[in-house]
């Protein structure tokens, strides 16, 4: 999963958000220089990526990109799911993820002075460019998908991509509902175990 997914479940806790959001930018024993809160976050991210991986749905999914983008095929399709919760009217009207995403931003605020370097230098353009918000169109999808590329070592075009996602968008959207539902109560045993 992506940002908003990863956002989303965290349940506007915003220490769990916190290490959520910033859990692929902290590296092995640093996760312990962090406060209770936000180590729980990044542990959570680590279960829904584990989980993620491990989806029939997503590996389903991967499979359409992997020809074209063998490891990144994962990236690619966190991406897409994020654009599938944006646009699931079971979790999100318009208005409601406008919302998500601008109280989203605020929590983090608060947790700036815990963010990676890398996160840190990041998170402005994620929040001025609203990318929570705009994972629900089409454009958003595909400069984030053009984003990956320009990060990565071996890509050199996400055209392809972007296609591909078109393409095979019915599909893809079959996966994501396939999986999301059982993401999603992974996530919540996780905040209930924390919370008994």
């Amino acid at each position: 999963m992506n940002y908003l997914a990863h956002a989303y479940l965290s349940f506007e806790q915003p220490g769990l958000l916190a290490g959520n959001m910033i859990s692929d930018f902290v590296k092995g024993k640093k996760r312990f220089d962090y406060p209770p809160g936000i180590r729980h976050g990044i542990t959570l991210h680590r279960e829904i990526d584990r989980f993620t991986d491990s989806h029939p749905a997503i590996r389903d999914a991967k499979n359409i990109f992997r020809p074209a983008y063998r490891l990144y095929s994962g990236s690619l399709v966190d991406i897409i799911n994020d654009h599938f919760l944006a646009t699931d009217e079971n979790e999100f009207s318009d208005e409601s993820l406008r919302l998500f995403s601008l109280n989203t931003y605020k929590l983090l605020d608060g947790y700036a002075g815990y963010f990676p370097e890398k996160f840190g230098r990041m998170y402005p353009y994620m929040k001025t460019q609203n990318w929570l918000y705009n994972y629900r169109y089409l454009r958003g999808i595909e400069q984030s998908l053009a984003g990956v590329v320009r990060r990565s070592l071996y890509m050199t075009e996400s055209d392809t991509a972007f296609r591909l996602f078109n393409e095979h968008y019915d599909l893809l959207r079959q996966c994501y509902r396939s999986f999301f539902p059982d993401v999603k109560k992974l996530a919540q045993q996780f905040v209930q175990q924390l919370n008994d």
